[in-house]
């Protein structure tokens, strides 16, 4: 198996950061990116985003997915040979499919993924409001809008549709059950990093996750969010009139 990677040279720290959607992982990937010191942690294995990846960097995920997944890593990581990557629930198994096809033989995903990634450690962002996670998911479905930053706009107002409200936190359910089931079936415990500690303590959150992936920065660095946090008054009126709706049991 080792013959498979063994010309390439290891970054010597990859962390896969485990999200569902809305669930605050831009939030900690883009903090972790400003450190210039963990990676630049992308979506680099969602089909949809492959191409443009694959084109950034002279790499074709369509005609050899193995030769990409090689090539991202080494031309995306920092300096300091850091890689990190994100996957969200809904396609985890898609990835782990592609991935065990593109690099066949090894029995179970933990030593196939711990084999392609170097030192592999895994970063699970969970939000403990899961019905404002619902609601955010809800807004950026109807506007179109999932991360404020130069260049995105919304392209529809957002009204509130108790339906989709409610699919959208099944949804957030079944991604975070597909996450647990597979940190159970492969004995992994990952690092857990709370959305909600995350807005109350950023600097502390960002510094203890590098801890974890043993990146360090000065204690005099100037950590602050790279993202702006998107719920507002409305996100917590749309919580209320919801709660007023739901069936109690």
């Amino acid at each position: 198996m080792g013959g498979l990677f063994h010309h390439w040279r290891h970054p010597r720290r990859c962390y896969l950061v485990c999200a569902t959607a809305r669930s605050g992982s831009n939030f900690l990937t883009d903090g972790l990116h400003a450190t210039r010191k963990a990676g630049r942690p992308k979506q680099f294995f969602l089909p949809k985003f492959e191409s443009d990846y694959g084109s950034a960097h002279g790499l074709d995920p369509h005609t050899d997915f193995a030769g990409y997944v090689r090539g991202i890593i080494p031309a995306t990581a920092t300096s300091n040979e850091v890689f990190g990557f994100k996957v969200m629930g809904w396609y985890l198994q898609d990835f782990l499919d592609r991935m065990q096809a593109a690099f066949p033989g090894y029995q179970d995903a933990r030593t196939l993924l711990a084999t392609i990634f170097p030192r592999l450690k895994y970063l699970r962002m969970v939000r403990r409001n899961k019905l404002r996670q619902a609601i955010s998911k809800a807004r950026a479905l109807q506007s179109g809008l999932w991360k404020i930053q130069d260049g995105n706009s919304a392209h529809a107002g957002p009204n509130f549709d108790f339906e989709l409200i409610t699919q959208c936190l099944r949804e957030t359910e079944e991604d975070e059950a597909v996450w647990q089931r597979f940190f159970e079936e492969q004995g992994i415990v990952p690092h857990t990093v709370i959305y909600e500690d995350l807005c109350a303590k950023y600097d502390d959150t960002i510094r203890s996750t590098l801890g974890v992936l043993g990146v360090k920065i000065p204690s005099s660095s100037q950590l602050k969010p790279g993202t702006v946090r998107q719920s507002d008054e409305l996100s917590k009126a749309w919580e209320d009139q919801f709660l007023k709706l739901a069936p109690t049991t």
